[in-house]
């Protein structure tokens, strides 16, 4: 059996930042912070809304919290997802709301 851990790349739409690869079981809050992605984080429970980023690649659907929330947050946005809940399940490209 491999104990290799299975490792995802979450890129950017803006080219200024290079890719980040983040294992399986890795928070991708925490990852990001530690190389000065441009997606930014408060509370990191899914309430404060700081994460909402727009998605581009499979990922397992948000829970009913998390859609309420951006429901409030991003309404109308079929891509938008709270990075601090996200689960890695593939690769993605990323970007906050506010990118112009």
């Amino acid at each position: 059996m491999s104990t290799e851990k299975k490792e995802h790349v979450v890129s950017f739409f803006d080219p200024a930042y290079q890719p980040v690869s983040v294992e399986e079981d890795e928070l991708l809050s925490e990852v990001l912070d530690a190389t000065n992605s441009p997606l930014l984080f408060g509370c990191r429970t899914g309430i404060c809304g700081t994460c909402v980023i727009e998605v581009e690649g499979e990922l397992p659907p948000a829970d009913d919290d998390e859609k309420e929330l951006l429901e409030i947050y991003a309404p109308g946005n079929p891509n938008a997802r709270l990075a601090c809940q996200i689960e890695l399940t593939s690769s993605i490209r990323v970007r906050p709301l506010n990118f112009d």
